[in-house]
């Protein structure tokens, strides 16, 4: 008699969730530094190979996109860090913050678009206590309390005014929820 086991293939989202949920794991373990935090994010992403989608109607679609455009733009800021540290390529340095900023920006507006499918519903905002003399007072967080290890990040003025617009954002400054990983530099 033969005994056949049906076992699931993986979706690409149980795989995107499980290799998140492990980094996150590890460095919080201080298994893996930030910096290598984000190479192995930045590598998983380039490995998969799947593009954000235009149209965010389900949570992990909007956790993609925002995990996406956050570790392209987090990936390129910290090489234009590396070339300015070195002193040379100021080209390069350039076009690497430009690439940034690029990516940070479609981040918010995939974070927006998030918010916007869970009708701003049990979402906490508030500014956070930062070491960064560049991010005080204009980084806030954002965390989504019905999913685990849903916490973003902005400093976009735009979204801050729609966060305040739809009464989710608490006016004062906590400490972050992850605050070993945002005051750590790569």
């Amino acid at each position: 008699m033969f005994i056949v086991a049906y076992t699931r293939r993986k979706s690409i989202f149980d795989r995107f969730f499980e290799h998140r949920d492990s980094l996150i794991i590890q460095f919080r373990n201080g298994d893996i530094t930030k910096r290598e935090f984000l190479q192995m994010n930045f590598d998983f992403i380039q490995k998969i190979r799947m593009k954000p989608f235009d149209r965010v109607d389900s949570f992990e679609k909007g956790m993609y996109n925002y995990q996406y455009y956050n570790m392209l733009a987090k990936y390129y800021t910290m090489l234009g860090v590396d070339i300015k540290r070195q002193g040379k390529h100021y080209k390069y340095f350039k076009n690497h913050l430009n690439k940034a900023h690029r990516y940070y920006n479609e981040k918010d507006k995939s974070t927006l678009k998030l918010l916007r499918y869970l009708e701003f519903e049990n979402v906490d905002a508030y500014f956070i206590k930062v070491e960064s003399e560049k991010l005080k007072n204009k980084l806030y967080e954002i965390v989504l309390n019905d999913y685990e290890f849903a916490i973003f990040h902005s400093k976009s003025k735009w979204l801050l005014k729609i966060l305040r617009a739809n009464g989710v954002f608490e006016e004062g400054k906590r400490k972050s929820l992850i605050d070993n990983y945002i005051n750590e530099k790569y």
